[in-house]
């Protein structure tokens, strides 16, 4: 076990002001805009602040590559039945990382820099970024248990302008 003394003193700090000025105590979990979001874990997306909306406004749900997994259905199955999610946006974005290599190619990498053997986890890299985002959203869209009426849309972030780009996804 790694001693963790002030490992996070930074945050907790910065907590401490955030606590100070805190406003949000009358928020109920709801997602206030009705909206879900699938996006990468990438640190240069704000999800909130790139689509204007602010703390309650909506579900986002964040993973290595803005991939549609097992975990993020049964997310968004809680999502839509109990917490006022009506649509759900799909958003990879440019430059990013789970695109510009396989699985194969991860694993080998941090076998050969780290020693670790990977090979019993699936990253869900992305060939072709555009594709994989139609497969993402189709998933959703033939979700037994999502109801079928559930909007459903694709968009690619672009991390050096800023700009959300709509990809047409057509329902299946």
């Amino acid at each position: 076990m790694h001693d963790m003394t002030g490992a996070f003193d930074d945050l907790l700090a910065a907590n401490e002001t955030y606590a100070s000025t805190f406003s949000n105590a009358e928020l109920t979990g709801r997602a206030a805009r009705g909206l879900a979001v699938v996006t990468c874990m990438d640190s240069r997306i704000d999800p909130l602040g790139l689509l204007g909306l602010g703390a309650g406004d909506a579900k986002i749900l964040r993973n290595a590559g803005a991939r549609v997994t097992d975990d993020v259905l049964r997310t968004l199955v809680l999502a839509v039945y109990l917490l006022g999610v009506d649509r759900v946006l799909v958003m990879p974005h440019t430059d990013c990382r789970m695109s510009k290599s396989t699985d194969e190619q991860v694993h080998e990498l941090i076998a050969a820099e780290h020693g670790i053997d990977t090979r019993s986890l699936e990253f869900q890299t992305v060939r072709d970024q555009e594709a994989t985002l139609l497969h993402d959203v189709t998933r959703i869209m033939t979700s037994p248990f999502l109801p079928r009426d559930l909007t459903v849309g694709g968009a690619v972030y672009d991390v050096h302008t800023g700009r959300l780009r709509l990809v047409d996804t057509p329902r299946p």
